[in-house]
């Protein structure tokens, strides 16, 4: 297969994907219990958004019709964060939480690989201007990825605190939160 068309079929499976995600951040921001990560989904949907349009214009660029390619891997990837929203309703909002950035950061690996192999491919058969756009979007789904770890951060710390806790409290009996908290940090 030529790389030109190469290229295409991996920007039509990136249009699916970010279609598909635009119908998905909404809901993962509303599962969201954390501000913080609610704010990074809402963020993200508006840059998804702009990553449609900037497939729409690298097709105009080759010349192509901006067409979708059934996504299967988004698919899948889409159908495991539904789970998580609808298990975490049954969760308390930290290990909710977590699941979701779980189920995002995948996301959010695909299409950076996704991107840096259009933005590569596009490079490759002298298409600068196309592999400039994708390069922004490249950019912007590790930003992402970058946001989503940050905010992953104190909820894992207060996770594995309230679980020490739990852990000490079981072994020892009741422990004052003074010296659970001088336990933590040392």
């Amino acid at each position: 297969m030529p790389l030109r068309e190469l290229l295409v079929e991996e920007l039509q499976d990136l249009f699916h994907a970010e279609t598909q995600l635009t119908r998905a951040l909404p809901r993962m921001a509303e599962a969201a219990h954390n501000p913080k990560l609610k704010e990074t989904f809402q963020k993200h949907l508006v840059e998804t958004e702009q990553h449609v349009e900037r497939l729409r214009q690298a097709f105009e660029l080759l010349g192509e019709k901006a067409q979708a390619k059934p996504c299967k891997a988004m698919t899948g990837l889409i159908e495991e964060g539904q789970e998580k929203i609808a298990e975490g309703k049954n969760k308390d909002a930290l290990s909710s939480d977590l699941a979701l950035i779980t189920a995002a950061q995948k996301v959010e690996h695909y299409e950076i690989s996704g991107y840096g192999t259009v933005k590569a491919l596009a490079r490759q058969i002298g298409e600068i201007e196309v592999s400039n756009l994708l390069m922004r979007t490249l950019g912007e789904e590790e930003s992402a990825d970058y946001l989503l770890t940050e905010a992953a951060k104190p909820m894992v710390q207060t996770a594995a605190y309230n679980e020490n806790s739990k852990l000490k409290i079981h072994r020892h009996g009741p422990v004052s939160e003074t010296s659970a908290a001088g336990a933590a940090t040392r």
